[in-house]
């Protein structure tokens, strides 16, 4: 399983950084990826790191302003978010793909996601 934590309010123009803490399966057999959805959207592709601790993807909209990076160690992954906007609002989840997915049409989709955590908030907002 997969345990995102870190959101919050924050105002525009601020930084947070979210964690997702890992179990219960081979941690280093996964990319993992970052979603957001915000109300009344679907759910888009944030990020995805590689199992090596490679930026794999970055969503067009964040572009330069997010950062992913893991810890293998402690099983953990970290998406450190700068800049933040009110477009930025939305419930982000961290999830596990299998390390054998190759390219960024995967990456990005959640269909190919084997594990998800529960979701943490961040609202953008003054």
């Amino acid at each position: 399983q997969l345990q995102a934590c870190g959101g919050g309010l924050v105002q525009p123009g601020g930084s947070l950084r979210l964690s997702c803490a890992a179990s219960g399966f081979t941690f280093d057999d996964y990319h993992i990826g970052w979603f957001r959805q915000a109300p009344g959207k679907e759910r888009e592709g944030v990020s995805c790191i590689s199992r090596r601790d490679v930026s794999l993807y970055y969503a067009d909209s964040v572009k330069g302003r997010f950062t992913t990076s893991r810890d293998n160690a402690k099983n953990t992954v970290y998406l450190q978010m700068k800049s933040l906007k009110p477009e930025d609002t939305a419930v982000y989840y961290c999830a596990a793909i299998p390390g054998y997915y190759n390219g960024s049409y995967y990456y990005a989709r959640s269909a190919f996601y084997d594990y998800w955590g529960q979701g943490t908030l961040v609202t953008v907002s003054s």
